[in-house]
């Protein structure tokens, strides 16, 4: 009888917390961008060191904006070659390539030239424009997203592809996007 009210206490426990949680981070997304809404203005520092501000590409060509976790690790270094054997493909669907982490600008620097990147780096340190975009973080919060966003043009996002262990599968579903566009 003692044993059954000890797992009655801490189900209770469990209960609340649960609650709890969810009364206080139910508007964790928010702000969360997806199909139909547009890419909201920022402007952050790109592998260089230059201010990228996305409205001087807005209304110009189509984007395709990835965050991913951290320079050079196995999935994040795939995806971004990956982007990089296509940027041929990605220029012909009239899209540019922008990927965003946390990492410094140094790193990001370090990162495209190891892997020769042809595209903008962006870097967003303190995660403000990854929290803007409302993209989830993996493991308990450990591991920032990966997620994909599709943008037209006019700066409407048409698509977007969230999946941490497919990195790859990113450039695929975008340029299945961009294909349909034209």
């Amino acid at each position: 009888m003692r044993l059954r009210k000890f797992y009655w206490f801490y189900l209770i426990i469990g209960l609340l917390l649960f609650t709890a949680y969810l009364t206080f981070n139910k508007d964790k997304h928010m702000n969360e961008i997806k199909v139909g809404s547009t890419i909201p203005a920022f402007t952050l520092s790109d592998q260089n060191g230059n201010l990228f501000d996305i409205n001087a590409v807005l209304g110009k060509k189509n984007l395709v904006i990835y965050f991913y976790p951290k320079d050079d690790s196995p999935g994040c270094t795939a995806q971004a070659c990956s982007f990089r054997d296509q940027f041929e493909v990605f220029s012909e669907a009239d899209a540019i390539i922008i990927g965003i982490s946390g990492q410094s600008v140094k790193s990001h620097k370090e990162f495209a030239e190891k892997h020769r990147l042809s595209f903008t780096l962006l870097s967003d340190e303190g995660n403000k424009i990854r929290k803007q975009f409302g993209v989830p973080t993996n493991l308990f919060g450990l591991l920032p997203g990966r997620v994909t966003y599709v943008a037209d043009k006019s700066g409407k996002v048409i698509y977007t592809f969230n999946s941490q262990l497919q990195a790859e599968k990113h450039v695929d579903e975008a340029l299945r996007i961009l294909k349909e566009l034209e």
